[in-house]
């Protein structure tokens, strides 16, 4: 009986930790984004209290955000249980890991800003917005490939979803830092997912 809860609980694991760390994450990167707009191109950094409180909230709720991160991997993960190729999960895992490690990297970089003693050094959010845009915004893109991949193959994603996975994982891979909030790809795509999984309504057979 304990087996059998613990196998149920999988999926709603999955589903509640999805939900969590996109609504951590996309509050996270809209309160950087209009707290230091100018990104990493701006010559002069000049912040405010008001920019300072938001900046700080955000790196408060970076942490959150990768521990929900990394339970929503470990969730996903089990479900594939025996079933799961060793490639695309070795991917999947690995690409999870260093997304996880280069979003706190950029958090911290970002701190660097509500340091007073240096009010005008444009290095730390130059880095900062580099790390996400760049880096972890392309490691979150293979990420979304392999889950989409095991989602379809394990038929626990409808077709719908695989594609718009997809195409999240295309968008965050291509546009990168060329296009301004286009990292809330990511929060959006876990969303969905997040709340199909809690929904129940998964197809019987792969698509």
């Amino acid at each position: 009986m304990g087996q059998r809860h613990e196998r149920l609980g999988t999926p709603r694991a999955a589903g509640i930790a999805g939900v969590v760390f996109a609504i951590l994450m996309a509050a996270a990167i809209v309160l950087v984004r209009l707290a230091l707009p100018g990104g990493a191109d701006a010559e002069e950094i000049t912040v405010d209290p008001a920019q300072r409180t938001a900046v700080q909230t955000a790196l408060a709720l970076l942490p959150f955000a990768g521990i929900a991160f990394l339970w929503f991997m470990g969730a996903v993960r089990e479900q594939a249980g025996a079933g799961e190729d060793r490639f695309v999960s070795t991917v999947f895992l690995g690409s999870g890991l260093v997304f996880v490690a280069t979003l706190f990297g950029s958090g911290a970089a970002a701190g660097t800003v509500l340091d007073e003693s240096q009010p005008h050094s444009p290095f730390g959010r130059h880095f900062a917005y580099v790390l996400l845009t760049t880096y972890a915004m392309r490691m979150a893109a293979v990420f979304i490939f392999t889950t989409s991949t095991i989602g379809r193959r394990l038929g626990v994603f409808p077709r719908p979803l695989v594609l718009l996975g997809y195409l999240a994982g295309l968008t965050l891979l291509v546009v990168g830092a060329d296009v301004p909030w286009s990292e809330l790809v990511l929060p959006a795509w876990a969303l969905i997912v997040g709340v199909h999984i809690l929904r129940g309504r998964r197809p019987t057979a792969p698509v």
